[in-house]
């Protein structure tokens, strides 16, 4: 273990003994996750609000961060901060003055806010390459402007986590109680409209749910109802839905199955159209019979290449995933649609004899392109069908 340099207000200490110094951002304080690189070169701040991050310490490979500022409209998590979404934050380079019409603060500012503990003067590419080699590591990140760290006792709390496997943690970032949403996709000049709902109800399931998927839905003319993660398929299918979602959220699914999946079985038994995201994929997908296993890197940015296969196409999609379906459990009524093009893990499966789809990514982030929003027009038309 190395000793502290001259100026040093940040670390990031690793569960092998490792510790990265650097200059403090954001909160004062200490927080332990798991440490996983993003490629993003935007979308910082919808990045550091998605639930499914929660308990992650986030490395961003592009160097230059903050340099839009942070807005309310951007905010992905229905409520709350980094207790459910991403606990820490390292950057190559000192976030920057925000220059965007749409700004309404400084990262660092917003950051301390949230209680998001950052790090920067990192080298976050050497830091990804390690993840690349040897998995992503637990580790405590921590900020004190005095530059007072004991090392070896973070090294120790790195050490002595379990990390993510086995963690329920739908629950905590999920909603308590159910509210309708009727808030569309953002529309220049005037931001997110307000949408008038049709003659079709579709329920989410939230397991730590993102807006714009919300957003994504509203858009396509149905009503929205969310409901808790733990609402059970009777109690949903008495709302007498045209179709049910399945969000994306935090944790190990296996673990959240444990009372989702007997659900998700009555759900699919239902004859309703049933669409997964992210984790609500990886659920269906016990629930129809296949596994789940923990990556070593997990799929985490905005550039990841998707072929689906029932249409041959490629699609540019966002990633944010440490779990992934295991392709050769899939059962004979499942299925694959889609499928990474980086590493050949599954990305979506759908039931041969039923309106029941799912994909890994997330077709509502829009990084750039607009490549996969035709994921909820094609459940839009399972439920007029």
């Amino acid at each position: 273990m190395t000793d502290l340099l001259p100026g040093v207000t940040g670390v990031l200490a690793l569960a092998d003994g490792t510790v990265l110094q650097g200059i403090g951002v954001g909160a004062e304080g200490e927080a332990l996750g798991e440490v996983v690189f993003n490629t993003a070169m935007t979308g910082y701040q919808e990045i550091l609000t998605d639930p499914s991050y929660m308990s992650q310490i986030l490395a961003f490979t592009f160097p230059h961060v903050g340099n839009v500022g942070v807005n309310v409209e951007d905010v992905e998590q229905m409520g709350g901060g980094s207790d459910t979404s991403a606990v820490g934050a390292v950057f190559r380079d000192l976030p920057t003055d925000p220059a965007n019409w749409r700004s309404e603060g400084s990262l660092d500012a917003w950051m301390k806010r949230r209680g998001v503990v950052g790090l920067s003067g990192v080298d976050t590419r050497a830091l990804t390459a390690r993840i690349r080699d040897a998995g992503a590591p637990h580790a405590v990140i921590a900020h004190n402007a005095r530059g007072e760290f004991d090392l070896p006792a973070l090294v120790a709390k790195a050490r002595d986590w379990s990390g993510l496997v086995g963690l329920d943690l739908a629950k905590p970032a999920s909603t308590l109680q159910a509210f309708e949403w009727d808030e569309g996709l953002w529309d220049w000049p005037e931001g997110h409209p307000r949408v008038q709902a049709g003659d079709r109800s579709v329920v989410v399931v939230d397991y730590g749910v993102k807006r714009n998927i919300l957003r994504a839905l509203a858009s396509t003319g149905a009503k929205i109802t969310v409901v808790p993660a733990t609402t059970t398929a009777e109690e949903i299918l008495a709302r007498n839905p045209d179709g049910v979602v399945l969000s994306n959220g935090p944790g190990d699914p296996a673990a959240t199955g444990e009372y989702a999946v007997p659900e998700i079985r009555k759900l699919v038994d239902s004859g309703k159209p049933v669409f997964g995201i992210c984790l609500g994929h990886q659920m269906l997908a016990i629930a129809l019979g296949a596994r789940t296993v923990k990556m070593d890197q997990g799929h985490h940015g905005a550039n990841h290449p998707v072929k689906d296969l029932t249409t041959g196409k490629v699609e540019i999609v966002s990633m944010n995933h440490g779990f992934t379906v295991d392709r050769d459990s899939l059962p004979d009524h499942v299925q694959e649609t889609h499928v990474s093009l980086f590493d050949g893990t599954n990305c979506g499966i759908a039931l041969k004899d039923r309106p029941v789809f799912s994909v890994q990514h997330h077709p509502e982030a829009s990084p750039g392109p607009t490549d996969s929003l035709y994921l909820f027009q094609r459940f839009a038309d399972a439920m007029k069908g």
